[in-house]
């Protein structure tokens, strides 16, 4: 029996997988980009919901929406299962702090994997007639977090997890970390793909910081109306002062971010 390394790298240096991956980064980009544009029709006053679920159901009542949700739910599986496989494939040197990075590595493909798993499987199931409002069983879970023993404790670990993911975002942007992962071309080109990426990162990582701190409030008070996701987390903003136009700024983050993950998909190295 082959060793678990070779498989996985016969599996990702399969031309199939790596055209599903690339256009998996093409179709993640679809989704935040029209999340992007939800949340700039939010900040002006309109009212949609400005999640991912929320652009899903844009796509589905659209001409042949049916037909490209299946598309973006099967290129997203196939980029998980790049991810899935590439996992395996991090390595590091003998010494534990090696050890500890390449577990790392590891960790944050094999989580990048379930993500994308779960959006396709959002996509799919808006495909088939799921209406599900992303806000809804948001707080529907919080709600449910909050009556276990220590559910308050638990909420606000995971809103705190998700404020550090979102602090993350922000330095992986602000660092240009997303270059290491990329084969960016000279001049003009490569300047202006790196430009949507800080933008885009650190729009993603306030985004994320907005929705943490939404659990963290819904935990202190416990109090599972508190709780939302994204749509929530842009809502609560719009009441603040200069909300809308912080909203209008996370909005052209996140279609700078759809654009700069539609490219990713022809740069990415694979």
């Amino acid at each position: 029996m082959a060793p678990p390394e070779d498989a996985a790298e016969d599996v990702t240096r399969s031309p199939f997988v790596r055209v599903l991956a690339r256009v998996g980064f093409v179709a993640n980009g679809f989704v935040h980009g029209l999340t992007g544009v939800i949340a700039l029709v939010v900040a002006f006053g309109g009212s949609a919901s400005s999640d991912q679920s929320g652009a899903l159901k844009v796509i589905v009542s659209a001409p042949l929406g049916f037909i490209a949700l299946w598309v973006i739910a099967i290129a997203l599986w196939g980029l998980a299962v790049w991810y899935a496989f590439d996992g395996i494939l991090k390595y590091g040197g003998g010494d534990a702090v090696s050890a500890a990075k390449k577990w790392g590595r590891r960790f944050g493909s094999w989580i990048r994997s379930i993500v994308y798993a779960s959006l396709g499987v959002l996509a799919a199931s808006v495909a088939i007639g799921s209406r599900s409002d992303g806000e809804t069983t948001a707080e529907s879970a919080s709600r449910g977090v909050l009556v276990l023993p220590g559910g308050p404790l638990m909420l606000g670990a995971v809103g705190l997890a998700i404020v550090g993911i979102g602090i993350g975002f922000g330095v992986i942007g602000v660092r240009r970390g997303f270059r290491k992962q990329m084969n960016l071309p000279h001049g003009a080109v490569g300047r202006t793909v790196a430009t949507l990426g800080l933008v885009g990162y650190l729009a993603k990582g306030i985004a994320l910081l907005d929705v943490g701190v939404l659990l963290v409030v819904a935990a202190v008070k416990v109090d599972p109306d508190a709780a939302g996701g994204l749509d929530g987390a842009l809502q609560a903003l719009r009441e603040a002062k200069l909300g809308p136009l912080a909203v209008a700024v996370i909005g052209v983050g996140l279609v700078a971010y759809g654009v700069f993950l539609a490219l990713r998909g022809k740069y990415q190295r694979l």
